[in-house]
């Protein structure tokens, strides 16, 4: 593992940044209209990174902005319990932000619906926070592609965090998922974002995530091949230019998952140190819940950086804990590192 990655990562919390979101889930069939009753879940894509962290038995923060109300009161409670510092959260403004997501579906497909306009998040503003005592005893920051997709500003304060951290050090992680819902106030993904993972010490994604984000084109015609080979050998190529184009950046990690009537398949593969490693492919045909598994997966990266594992087995864990998380009911895992480390399969 990178030395490069570690130097001051054992010495302080991880911090994870982004929106607090209230996932809603009505079943397919409707019946949530007779029972008068809606499941709900507290999530946000950095939110299970800090989840998972904390439950793992890492240093976990998690800096948001909620209305200073009842609700928030409660939710910080909820999150107070499961270890998730919550001293950082920014309290201004009116609303949570909530999404509508049927159960079973993925972020993918028309069964989302957003509901976060004009949420305390997305009315964060650059020069409200104080970064330098946010990011006191931080010494890795984590953030998704989801937050500069809310609005200019909000891509504005992400980048205001990135240059404070950067100038502290501090270690820093993106996840680069798309969100085709978003992104609707002028700017694409490559307008803003090559400008913030520049500050990135590791980049997680995959090939077609990067070619949208940053411009790293997936060359040939491999779309529809379907062929583990192709997708990797393109992987390690889209890798390497990756750091090529962004120096800072000293480990990518791609995730597949490819979901094909009731057959999910899901492998995974992580460059680091000039190695590329690869993941056992994992496949079922029966899951409990798609969303947070891209987050689960992130978070077992950071787990494995902080405890200093070799990349094979912080891929190994990281892949293992989000496939783990498909036969789950929330937005974070719930599985323990003993549970996940007993669910690794090997090449």
């Amino acid at each position: 593992m990178s030395n490069s990655l570690l130097k001051n990562f054992k010495s302080g919390a991880v911090l994870s940044f982004g929106e607090l979101l209230l996932r809603i889930a009505p079943d397919a069939g409707g019946n949530w209209l007779n029972n008068n009753m809606l499941a709900s879940y507290v999530g946000g894509a950095e939110l299970n990174v800090a989840t998972a962290l904390a439950l793992w038995g890492v240093p976990s923060r998690y800096f948001t902005a909620l209305p200073n109300n009842g609700l928030s009161e409660q939710i910080i409670a909820y999150l107070n319990k499961k270890n998730i510092d919550t001293s950082s959260v920014y309290y201004h403004g009116d609303r949570i932000g909530l999404y509508f997501l049927t159960k079973g579906k993925d972020l993918k497909h028309d069964a989302l619906i957003y509901d976060r306009a004009k949420s305390a998040f997305a009315g964060l503003m650059p020069g409200m926070v104080e970064w330098d005592k946010v990011l006191d005893g931080v010494s890795w920051f984590h953030f998704s592609a989801i937050c500069p997709a809310i609005s200019q500003h909000v891509a504005d304060v992400c980048l205001e965090a990135l240059e404070a951290a950067s100038a502290r050090g501090i270690t820093i992680s993106v996840d680069l998922n798309y969100r085709s819902k978003l992104w609707q106030y002028g700017k694409q993904p490559q307008d803003i974002m090559p400008g913030l993972v520049r500050y990135c010490d590791v980049i997680m994604g995959n090939i077609w995530a990067a070619e949208k984000m940053l411009g790293i084109e997936v060359f040939g015609n491999i779309h529809e091949s379907g062929q583990k080979s192709i997708y990797l050998k393109e992987a390690l190529s889209s890798s390497e230019r990756i750091i090529g184009q962004f120096p800072k950046c000293k480990a990518v990690a791609n995730t597949f998952r490819f979901d094909e009537a009731d057959d999910i398949k899901y492998y995974t593969a992580l460059f680091i140190d000039g190695t590329f490693n690869t993941s056992h492919e994992y496949c079922t045909t029966t899951i409990v819940d798609k969303v947070g598994t891209g987050d689960c997966f992130m978070a077992g990266l950071i787990y494995g950086f902080y405890n200093n594992q070799p990349a094979q087995q912080t891929l190994d864990f990281a892949t293992a804990a989000a496939f783990s998380k498909l036969f789950i009911a929330s937005d974070a895992t719930t599985n323990s590192v003993e549970e996940i480390i007993g669910a690794i399969k090997y090449e």
